[in-house]
């Protein structure tokens, strides 16, 4: 038995010619099920007339297309917004909740916990109608809120998760505490943080259709615009298919991203090897020839 056989069986069984062969009789089924599912889903797109020229010509309109890159324009701008917002509040909720000062810590510990546990959709709407704020700084001030609230518990994680010795190291040279944290622990922790910030940051790119709910133009407002205006049949799928994977690929883009940014760190040690200059011969003791 081999060394990567050993380090194998000691975290799980290695499966026999039974198990792999119906692991494999299990994969087989699954793919006839996914494959006979998207054969029933074409089929009902085909009965219904959903690929009919008459249902997709308005897409090739410049004033639909352009209506369509501007939704998708204000989709990306509140993003924008809300991902540079919700760092920096998360930023700063971490910090307070790392404070030596008690009421500090308790104050940013009750912002924390109580935005993430508001539902967005609710924030959203006490500022865009109790408040009375348009509909651009409602959307980014629910999002950044909430997902800010949240950052700042994977800011407040990563800097624990330092070992305590740089700390304690760095205490011993003098640094003030504020200086520990920003010079020692957090260009460290944020190896670590960087794709789970950046998986929350997904989280806010999807949030943003719910800019529809209070008449902000971004992209899904865009493809209800074109939905209903059309006089015929109400053409929502062929809407659908066209801005579900358009939302799908932004998305996926950034989580593709995290997966790179991790894949990159695991291979990249956090210490580089210091070269070790080669052994000589000492001087000799006084009186030894």
């Amino acid at each position: 038995m081999t060394h990567s056989t050993v380090s194998a069986s000691a975290l799980y069984d290695i499966p026999g010619p039974v198990t792999r062969k119906r692991h494999f009789t299990y994969g087989v089924i699954s793919t006839i099920v996914i494959l006979a599912l998207f054969g029933w889903l074409l089929y009902l797109l085909f009965d219904t007339d959903q690929f009919t020229s008459e249902k997709w010509r308005p897409f090739t309109y410049k004033g639909i297309q352009e209506l369509l890159l501007r939704g998708l324009g204000n989709t990306l701008k509140a993003f924008a917004y809300a991902a540079v917002l919700s760092v920096a509040l998360g930023a700063v909720l971490a910090v307070g909740r790392l404070s030596v000062h008690r009421p500090v810590r308790w104050v940013s510990t009750l912002l924390v916990e109580f935005f993430r546990a508001m539902p967005v959709l609710v924030m959203i709407f006490f500022i865009f109608v109790a408040l009375k704020v348009q509909p651009l700084p409602a959307l980014v001030a629910g999002l950044t809120l909430y997902n800010g609230s949240v950052l700042a518990e994977v800011f407040r994680t990563g800097i624990n998760s330092v070992e305590r010795g740089q700390r304690e190291a760095a205490y011993a040279l003098g640094m003030r505490k504020t200086q520990v944290t920003a010079f020692v622990l957090a260009p460290q922790a944020v190896r670590a943080m960087l794709p789970t910030i950046i998986s929350q940051l997904v989280v806010a790119l999807k949030d943003t259709s719910l800019g529809y709910l209070i008449t902000y133009e971004e992209f899904l407002h865009a493809g209800k615009l074109i939905a209903s205006n059309l006089d015929y049949g109400l053409p929502f799928i062929p809407v659908v298919m066209v801005i579900s994977p358009i939302y799908i690929g932004m998305c996926m883009l950034l989580s593709w991203f995290a997966t790179w940014v991790a894949r990159r760190e695991r291979r990249n040690p956090k210490t580089e090897a210091v070269g070790v200059s080669p052994a000589e011969p000492g001087p000799l003791l006084p009186g030894v020839k």
